[in-house]
C-alpha cells in the first residue's frame, strides 16, 4: 500500500457513494415481502411493484445526465457533496412516506443523488489513482455497492420480525446514515489534480498529486513527471476542446463513447439487479417456503457478493479488464443456461386468478437453481460489476470525461430502469424464459468483448489516446501499440540517464 495510501483513502471514503445505491436495492428488496409494508401500500401488484421500484433508476437516469455538466463546472469533489444533500432529501422522504404516491416521489429523488455519485466517483477515483491500481480504487465503488446490499439484506432480516410499520420505515431511515457520512468526509478530501490543472489551477494540483503520490513530497520525481503529463494532455485536449454533448457522436470520440454505453448497458442485462431486487419472490418461487427461509436466502446471497468482488479488488490490474469480461459473462451464461433447464424441465405450472404462474417445484431441482443464482453472483462480482463502472471511467480524455460518462452512465440506468419495471412481470410470466434470455445475452457478450474492446489495464488516462485512434476491433493494432510501448520505454530510460 505504502506511497498509495492517501490514494487508497480519497478513493475508499468515495466509494461510499456506491454503498448508498447498494444499500436501496438491497432494503427494496426485502421490504417488498414484507406483510406490513404490503398493508400500508394496499398490496401493489406486480406492475406496482415495477413502477415503485424502477422509479428510482429512472431518477438515477436523470442524475447521471445532469452530473457531466456538475462535475466540471463545480468539480467532482463539490458534486459528489450536492448528491448527498439530495439523497438525503429523498430517503428521508421515502422514510415518512404515507401513501404510494410519496414513496415513489421520494425513491426518484434518491434517484437523482444515487445518478450523481455513480457518474461523479468513478470518475473522480480514476482521476486520483496512479495508473498500476487504478483498477482497484475504481472497483471499490463495486465492494462499496456489495456491502450496500449485504448491510441491508441484514438490517431487513432484523426487522422483519418488528411487528408495525417500523419494520420497513427503520431500513428505510438508515440509508441517511452513510449519506452523512460520505457528505462530511467529502469536505477534508482533495480536489481531482486533473480538474484543478483544467482550470488552471496548477498550484493546487501540484500539491494534491504531492500528497496522493509522495506523502506531500513535492519534488519528487514522480509527482512532477505526472503534473507534465496531465499538463501537456489538458493543452491538447483545449485545442479539439468538445464544447457540446453533440460533438461526442463525431470521430474518434464516438467509438469510445459507443463502447463505455454498450458495456454499462451490458452490465445490467447481465441481470443482476432483477436477482437483487426479486431475490426473496425468486426464492419463494424456487420452493423456499416462509418469509424467514427466503430473507435468510437472500442475506447468504449478499455475503456472497461481497466477498466474491474481493479477488477483483485485489487482482484486476493483474487479470486485465478484456479476459475477466470475457470469462465473468461466460460463467454467468452457464448458470443462467442451467438455471433455466432446471425450472423448465420439473416445474409444474397452475395459474391463478391474475393469470400468473404459480410454481411447484421438486425439492432436488429448486436446490439447484438456488446454487446456480449463488454462482452467477460470484460470477458477475468477479467480472462485470467492477468493471463496468472501470472501463468507462478510463477511456475518455480529460476534457470529455465527465460529459462522457454522464451518457455511459446514463445507459447503466436507463436499462436498469427498464429491466427493473418489466422483470417482476416476465417472472411471474415466462419464469425460466428470462433466465434463457439472460444466458443468450451473456453468451453474446462474450464476442462482443473479445472483437471490439481493448486491454486497458496499466495503462495512464494519457495513454488512452493512443490505445483507441485505431481501428475498431480490438486485435487490429497490437502492432501499433508495441512499438507506442517500446518508444515510451526509451524515452523513460533516457530521461531517467540523464
Amino acid at each position: 500500500m505504502g506511497r498509495n495510501a492517501q490514494a487508497y483513502l480519497v478513493g475508499g471514503i468515495s466509494a461510499l457513494g456506491g454503498l448508498l445505491f447498494g444499500y436501496d436495492t438491497g432494503v427494496m428488496s426485502s421490504i417488498l415481502e414484507m406483510d406490513y409494508w404490503k398493508e400500508y401500500f394496499h398490496h401493489p401488484g406486480s406492475v406496482g411493484v415495477g413502477v415503485i421500484v424502477s422509479l428510482l433508476t429512472a431518477g438515477c437516469f436523470v442524475g447521471s445526465l445532469c452530473a457531466g455538466w456538475l462535475a466540471d463546472r463545480y468539480s467532482r469533489k463539490i458534486t459528489i457533496m450536492v448528491a448527498c444533500v439530495v439523497f438525503t432529501l429523498g430517503a428521508s422522504i421515502q422514510c415518512g412516506s404515507r401513501n404510494r404516491a410519496m414513496l415513489i416521489c421520494g425513491r426518484f429523488i434518491a434517484g437523482l443523488g444515487v445518478g450523481v455519485l455513480s457518474m461523479t466517483v468513478p470518475v473522480f477515483q480514476s482521476e486520483i489513482a496512479p495508473p498500476e491500481i487504478r483498477g482497484r480504487l475504481v472497483s471499490l465503488q463495486q465492494w462499496a455497492i456489495t456491502w450496500g446490499l449485504l448491510i441491508a439484506f441484514w438490517i431487513d432480516y432484523g426487522c422483519h420480525f418488528i411487528k408495525s410499520d417500523a419494520s420497513w420505515r427503520i431500513p428505510i431511515g438508515i440509508q441517511i446514515v452513510p449519506a452523512a457520512i460520505l457528505f462530511f468526509s467529502m469536505i477534508f478530501m482533495p480536489f481531482s489534480p486533473r480538474w484543478l490543472i483544467d482550470h488552471d489551477r496548477v498550484d493546487e494540483a501540484h500539491k494534491v498529486l504531492a500528497r496522493l503520490r509522495a506523502s506531500g513530497n513535492m519534488d519528487a520525481p514522480e509527482v512532477l513527471e505526472e503534473l507534465e503529463e496531465i499538463k501537456e494532455a489538458v493543452r491538447i485536449d483545449r485545442e479539439t476542446a468538445v464544447r457540446s454533448y453533440a460533438e461526442l457522436l463525431r470521430v474518434p470520440i464516438r467509438r469510445r463513447v459507443v463502447l463505455g454505453v454498450v458495456i454499462q448497458a451490458l452490465q445490467q442485462l447481465t441481470g443482476i439487479n432483477v436477482i437483487m431486487y426479486y431475490a426473496a419472490s425468486i426464492f419463494k418461487q424456487s420452493g423456499l417456503t416462509g418469509d424467514n427461509s427466503s430473507l435468510l436466502a437472500q442475506g447468504i446471497n449478499g455475503v456472497v457478493n461481497m466477498l466474491a468482488t474481493i479477488p477483483a479488488i485485489l487482482w484486476v490490474d493483474r487479470w486485465g479488464r478484456r479476459k475477466t469480461l470475457m470469462f465473468g459473462a461466460l460463467g454467468c451464461g452457464v448458470t443462467y443456461f442451467i438455471q433455466a433447464v432446471a425450472t423448465g424441465a420439473t416445474q409444474n405450472k397452475t395459474y391463478n386468478d391474475d393469470g400468473e404462474v404459480d410454481l411447484n417445484m421438486p425439492t432436488g431441482p429448486s436446490y439447484l437453481v438456488i446454487v446456480m443464482m449463488y454462482l452467477f453472483v460470484v460470477s458477475f462480482a468477479m467480472s462485470w460489476g467492477p468493471i463496468g463502472w472501470i472501463y468507462p471511467s478510463e477511456i475518455f480524455p480529460m476534457r470529455i470525461r465527465s460529459k462522457a460518462n454522464s451518457i455511459t452512465t446514463a445507459s447503466n440506468w436507463l436499462f436498469n430502469f427498464v429491466i427493473g419495471l418489466v422483470a417482476p412481470i416476465l417472472i411471474k410470466r415466462i419464469t425460466w424464459g428470462l433466465d434463457l434470455i439472460f444466458a443468450i445475452i451473456m453468451f453474446a457478450t462474450v464476442f462482443i468483448i473479445f472483437f471490439f474492446y481493448p486491454e486497458t489495464k496499466g495503462r495512464s488516462l494519457e495513454d488512452m489516446e493512443v490505445i483507441f485512434s485505431g481501428s475498431v476491433w480490438a486485435n487490429k493494432d497490437k502492432k501499433r501499440i508495441k512499438e507506442y510501448d517500446e518508444t515510451t520505454k526509451h524515452h523513460i530510460e533516457e530521461k531517467a540517464s540523464v
